[in-house]
């Protein structure tokens, strides 16, 4: 796959630390198995390279873009691309009706961007290059302002080259409080996937290095993106790479470490709880497989999906919560079990066993939990889950606009694409809308293995159906949702933010291989004007 490996690093820092990048490693993870990886005795570490998730507090934020090396697990060191020295970067904590202030500076030697993932702000804040914004060259700064007007648990990242930027780990994550919810103890808990082998990271750096120049040469612009939502004849959206990708490029296999908060196995920081507290876990997968999360020990309640609440959820135990790339998913619990209990992924995904935080009671010295990930547990359907009332849409209720997707994976010679109604981006037909329409849209997934979580910029949207069955339990509302093979939803939508929106599969290696959409407002003439001379790529 082309685009799997286009991710650019160059150390900044002095020759000594570029030894460890060719070095290999004969240490073990305790993890993962036989790493030829980074190690942290062929590095000096610095300090962010080992510091936990850590939280901003309040509406005014600086955020540095800037190349680290990070101790992901014992034996296991890789450089990374941060916000503020760490992956995940800080999270940004501010109060409903905050107006919220984030001035990204970039350090890096390549362009970035922030799009805030979920959070409707206005369009010329959404962080897409090209689309909205120019990318922020090294040594440049753009500030990012809009009001926190919609609680919930959500997260930013780049949107320039993410699919690459996001896998050296450039996101972190948003919450906005809301004044009325009250907790003992509030976690927040990003899951991920890395590649450690060295070999493959040298082949991302060199191919990294090599596009920089490239982009620089034979950058395009972005004046197929008219104001008015429409695309000229000569439409290519400037960088975005849909030549396909090769199939064992996109192997998942390449993934073989998981972590949550940036760390795995016992460098995961136990979450402390005291007994009769009330525990908020903010369960984030900013990586491209889905996790099945499981609370050992506990009743647990699903309280928001994508930042969003459930109606009167009721409480469940020893089921999974399948979280899909991009979405979010809030749990709540009384602690009234003292031990010590895991928070798991099941499955078979390689580094599963890494995937793991433990839930301390305070007191409690021993481990009283046994770890079981391979274990097979029921999943939530969350079509059916809290309880049913009427929400903002029904099926059968007039609609301005209907739109189908299509959604597939096809060979182009000897590459895959994915497609969207059976072409790629900039060719899929984007959704032309006007300022308060309604609209509905049905998406199937026609392809064979892979899942597709499509991604609404803007927007939130209300799930109608699964296969044809009405939802049957609380509304779910949600920004991204996730389609097995076969699966088919139908989901709706109020126009209510005008600008230009990106619809897109949420698994980045299918986007930046051609399944990306638009939302278009007809109504709506953007002020900004593409820099040719800037390497903006969107995907």
């Amino acid at each position: 796959m082309k685009s799997f490996w286009m991710k650019r690093f160059l150390l900044s820092a002095v020759t000594a630390l570029m030894i460890f990048v060719i070095a290999a490693c004969s240490d073990t993870s305790k993890t993962t198995n036989e790493h030829d990886n980074m190690n942290d005795e062929e590095i000096i570490l610095t300090e962010t390279a080992t510091k936990p998730l850590e939280a901003i507090r309040g509406p005014e934020v600086m955020l540095v873009a800037k190349e680290e090396a990070q101790r992901l697990s014992d034996g296991v060191v890789v450089p990374v691309w941060t916000f503020n020295g760490s992956a995940p970067g800080p999270e940004i904590r501010v109060k409903q009706g905050e107006k919220v202030k984030v001035t990204l500076k970039n350090e890096l030697p390549v362009p970035t961007s922030i799009h805030w993932h979920g959070y409707p702000v206005p369009n010329n804040m959404d962080g897409i290059p090209g689309v909205t914004q120019d990318a922020i060259e090294p040594g440049k700064s753009f500030t990012y302002e809009f009001e926190a007007n919609v609680s919930g648990t959500y997260w930013y990242h780049s949107h320039q080259d993410g699919v690459n930027q996001l896998d050296r780990g450039m996101y972190g994550t948003l919450v906005v409080e809301d004044a009325n919810e009250q907790y003992d103890k509030d976690y927040t808990l990003v899951l991920d996937e890395w590649v450690t082998d060295k070999k493959e990271i040298d082949k991302q750096i060199e191919a990294m290095t090599k596009g920089v120049t490239e982009a620089k040469e034979s950058s395009m612009d972005h004046s197929d993106m008219k104001g008015d939502g429409e695309k000229k004849e000569s439409s290519n959206m400037g960088g975005m790479n849909h030549g396909g990708m090769s199939m064992e490029g996109h192997s998942m296999d390449m993934y073989d470490l998981l972590t949550i908060n940036g760390k795995s196995g016992e460098l995961v920081e136990s979450l402390k709880v005291k007994e009769g507290e009330k525990v908020r876990l903010r369960l984030v997968n900013a990586g491209y497989v889905s996790h099945n999360i499981h609370v050992h020990g506990h009743d647990v309640k699903i309280i928001a999906t994508d930042g969003q609440p459930i109606h009167e959820p009721k409480a469940i135990k020893d089921q999974i919560i399948s979280i899909a790339p991009g979405e979010r998913y809030d749990v709540e619990f009384t602690a009234n079990n003292p031990g010590k209990w895991y928070i798991e992924d099941h499955g078979d995904k390689k580094g599963v066993k890494g995937m793991k935080a433990v839930i301390e009671y305070d007191g409690v010295k021993e481990m009283t939990d046994k770890a079981n990930e391979t274990e097979k547990l029921p999943a939530v359907d969350m079509t059916k889950y809290g309880t049913k009332r009427l929400g903002t849409f029904t099926l059968d209720q007039k609609y301005d606009m209907t739109y189908n997707m299509d959604l597939n994976t096809e060979m182009n010679g000897n590459e895959m694409v994915y497609t969207i109604n059976g072409k790629v981006f900039p060719d899929v037909e984007p959704l032309k809308v006007k300022k308060g329409d309604l609209i509905k849209v049905k998406m199937v997934n026609r392809s064979m293995m892979d899942d597709h979580p499509m991604h609404l910029h803007g927007h939130f949207f209300q799930v109608l159906s699964r296969n044809g069955k009405p939802v049957e339990g609380s509304p779910i509302i949600k920004d991204t949702l996730n389609l097995k093979p076969g699966e088919e939803y139908e989901v709706a939508f109020v126009a209510d933010n005008p600008g230009n929106w990106m619809f897109h599969c949420h698994d980045l290696h299918h986007a930046s291989a051609g399944m990306v959409s638009e939302v278009h407002y007809t109504d709506y003439k953007s002020n900004y004007v593409p820099n040719p001379k800037i390497p903006n790529k969107p995907e």
